[in-house]
Order: C-alpha cells, then sequence, then structure tokens
C-alpha cells in the first residue's frame, strides 16, 4: 500500500468504508496515525470489528457526533454529497478540512520513488481514455498503474518504482476533495450537464473540473478536447493564465484512420484517443510505442467490448451504456447493427440515439423497457420485442449477414432482469458463446 511519513502521529477521521474508505483506513494507520471510521451501513462497519484485528489506533464512531478538535482532516468518500451533508460543516466547525484519497495520495508523493502523474477527468470517456493511456505507457516499457475513479484505490496499490506513471481518472467529486495534486499532464475530455443538482448547474460542474488545472503548476501539461462551450472555456482560461505552451488543445471533428485500432471505434474514441496520444507525447513516450498502444489497446469489459466474430458477424457488449446518451456513440460506430435494447428504463426517450438510427438494421427489445422502446422505434426501424436477452442475441445472430454487428447497447439500467450491468454484459457473452 501507499503510507506516508506525514501522517505519523496525526488524527483523521474517515466517513464511508466501501473500498476507497477502507484501503484510506489501512494506510493510515500503517502510517502511524490514529483513525475514527464510520460507515451508516452496518455490515460495512462490522469488517472493522473487532478492534484487535486493526490496533490500538482505529476507532468506530460517527464523526458528526464527536469533537473533531485536533484532528488534522475528514476523509470522506466522493459519494458523500458534500452540498447536503452535515459533515462539511461540522468539520469546519473544529478547522479540521475535508478531504478525500485522492488528496492523501498527493500529500504522499514526496515520499514515493520519483514518478509522474497524469489526470484524467470529464463527463464521458475518462475510463477508456485512463485505461487507454495506461496501457500505451507500459507498452512503453514504464511502470505504470490506473487508479482513482477506476480498478483498485489508490492508496491500497503498491508504490510504483522509479520512473513509473500513476494514470488517475477522476471524477469531479474526487476532485472537489483534492487540493494539493500538481498533475505532471492533466486532461479534460468534455463537458456535458451532469450532477448538477450538486453544483446548482452546468458553471458549478464545470468550476470542479477546472480547478483540476489550477492546481498544476507553471510548465506542467494541459490536455482539453474543446468541442463543447464550458470546456473551450477552460482551455482559454489556462492560456490566459500563462500556460499556452503546455496546452494541448482537442479539435472536434478530426478525421483519423481508426481502422487498426479494433477497440477504438467511433468519433467519441477518436477524442479519446487524441487526448491520450497528447498525453503520453507530453510524458515522452515515442510514436512508435504510442501507434503499438492503440493498435493492442484491448478496450474495457463491458464497454464497446468486442466479445466474437462469428459467421462475419461481429458481437459487441456495450452493457455499460446504462442511458441513451451513452449508447449513441455505439451506434453510430458500426455501419451495419442489429440493436440489442432495454431494461430498466431511467428516461421514456431514446432521442439522443437518433443519429445512429440509420445505422440500425433492426432493433430486438428487452426487459421492462422493451414494449416502450419498441413503440419509440416502430417506423423508425424494424422492431422485435425478444424479451430475455438470450432470446434477442438468438434471433440477431439469424438474421445478421456477414459485416453486421449484433451490439448490446441497453440505453437502460439492468435491475430488472440483472444484478448489474457486468452480470447483463456476462449473460451477453454466455449467449454469444452458447451460439456455437
Amino acid at each position: 500500500m501507499i503510507t506516508s511519513g506525514a501522517w505519523r502521529g496525526k488524527r483523521y477521521a474517515v466517513l464511508g468504508l466501501a473500498r476507497s474508505g477502507a484501503s484510506t483506513v489501512d494506510a493510515l494507520l500503517a502510517s502511524g496515525a490514529s483513525v475514527v471510521a464510520w460507515d451508516s451501513n452496518e455490515v460495512a462497519r462490522a469488517a472493522f470489528s473487532p478492534s484487535a484485528l486493526w490496533g490500538e489506533g482505529l476507532v468506530l464512531a460517527d464523526p458528526l457526533g464527536i469533537d473533531l478538535t485536533g484532528f488534522e482532516a475528514v476523509v470522506v468518500s466522493p459519494g458523500v454529497p458534500l452540498n447536503k451533508h452535515p459533515i462539511a460543516a461540522h468539520a469546519a466547525s473544529f478547522g479540521a478540512a475535508v478531504i478525500g484519497d485522492i488528496e492523501l495520495f498527493a500529500q504522499a508523493r514526496a515520499g514515493l520513488p520519483p514518478h509522474k502523474v497524469v489526470g484524467i477527468t470529464g463527463t464521458n470517456g475518462k475510463s477508456t481514455t485512463t485505461a487507454l493511456i495506461d496501457h500505451i505507457v507500459r507498452t512503453a516499457g514504464l511502470p505504470s498503474l490506473a487508479g482513482g475513479n477506476i480498478g483498485l484505490p489508490i492508496l491500497g496499490r503498491d508504490p510504483l518504482p522509479e520512473g513509473g506513471v500513476y494514470v488517475l481518472e477522476l471524477s469531479s467529486y474526487q476532485i472537489d476533495l483534492t487540493f494539493t495534486l500538481d498533475c505532471d499532464v492533466a486532461v479534460l475530455l468534455n463537458l456535458t450537464p451532469d450532477h448538477l443538482d450538486r453544483y446548482g448547474g452546468l458553471e458549478g460542474y464545470a468550476a470542479s473540473k477546472a480547478r483540476l488545472f489550477a492546481m498544476q503548476s507553471k510548465g506542467q501539461a494541459a490536455v482539453i478536447g474543446i468541442g463543447d462551450a464550458p470546456s473551450a472555456a477552460i482551455a482559454r482560461q489556462v492560456a490566459v493564465s500563462g500556460r499556452s505552451e503546455g496546452l494541448d488543445k482537442i479539435a472536434p471533428g478530426v478525421c483519423m484512420d481508426q481502422s487498426r485500432w479494433p477497440a477504438l471505434q467511433g468519433p467519441h474514441n477518436a477524442q479519446n484517443a487524441l487526448a491520450a496520444i497528447a498525453a503520453c507525447e507530453a510524458l515522452g513516450i515515442d510514436k512508435e510505442a504510442i501507434d503499438k498502444g492503440l493498435e493492442t489497446f484491448p478496450g474495457l469489459p463491458h464497454r464497446m467490448e468486442r466479445v466474437a466474430t462469428k459467421n462475419g458477424v461481429l458481437f459487441v457488449n456495450d452493457s455499460k451504456a446504462t442511458n441513451a446518451d451513452s449508447t449513441t456513440p455505439a451506434l453510430s460506430a458500426y455501419p451495419r447493427v442489429h440493436w440489442i435494447l432495454g431494461g430498466r428504463a431511467k428516461t421514456d426517450s431514446l432521442e439522443a440515439c437518433r443519429p445512429g438510427f440509420g445505422h440500425v438494421v433492426k432493433a430486438y427489445t428487452i426487459g421492462e423497457a422493451g414494449e416502450l422502446f419498441a413503440s419509440l422505434l416502430e417506423g423508425e426501424m424494424p422492431v422485435e420485442r425478444s424479451g430475455t436477452l438470450e432470446a434477442a442475441v438468438r434471433s440477431a445472430a439469424a438474421n445478421a449477414a456477414p459485416g453486421d454487428t449484433v451490439l448490446l447497447s441497453p440505453a437502460c439500467a439492468s435491475f430488472d432482469q440483472f444484478k448489474d450491468y457486468e452480470a447483463r454484459g456476462q449473460a451477453f457473452r454466455d449467449a454469444v458463446s452458447a451460439l456455437g
């Protein structure tokens, strides 16, 4: 795990004991800090008992109910809504900071072997771009790990050797809880309305993302997609702050040959790839390694994941697409699509998917939203009410011609028929495997 002498002898409260919270408790205790830990979920709390397992440095108590005088900070889960939760005001009344595990990582950096940090944020594409940069760095022969909002919690990972690169996916919530993370390369992919209830509007959401660049030192690299007005405004802020030399702007609509990158299809992935290329160039990685990384990138599970090609038909698992906006890029990425969609609807509209309708040969609806989505799509394209995922896969496979793509991109949550989107994606893989 990542530890720091800077935390030794200090007192911390940790609120939220899921994966990042548990790793935070471990790292703080291993560094010689004392910790008061709490989670409103009794099962999560039970994992931290008996106290003998953790030593005398750990106490289970709700930070809201104790005197925080002398505490260094309250470390909260990114999921804690700071605009509504009373912990922020309670901590402030005692002069205790409210931070997250990424801020603790930033504080620990001085004691780690020399390294670089890439921070990636944006509304869409963060996970793919983070994984892609990590893959390219590894392809170049450098030690690398992806963390933050992807994979395992950063404090739970072993420190990289000298010359390593920490590639961090950062949500706006994580940035809100971070104050000293000076990224060698900071990346903003895009900004579209999201989490507006937490920020009071798009302006507040954009300001949160902009802080990633405000924390950088002069001379560090900034990579910013300028396909939307809020992101373009942040790029201008960075430029006028005297950092134009280190700014790389990624324009929309750039034509690229993606034929050599099987896991990076569609215009959205062209933008993700451009951002990754710029970030890796800023790290000093040569063109040959970057090209090889792009060609060999396997993609992420359940995100336009190429499952198999059978009888000339490509089967793609995009189960992570749980709303219409996230389905649109996949529909646009393939010329002839047999589209499997449905589940538990988040909205009664598929208008966001309309740009990809012309690519759909036939739609196959499943789950609770099957009837609703069928009624919305009839007249736009041929529709089959398949009901179950297995039936939809069998029917789509029977109807598809060589060169076609059978695409699971549900535009829905999974909870009507599956535990989560991962279980749904695995069911798709299994159904494809069963085709013979």
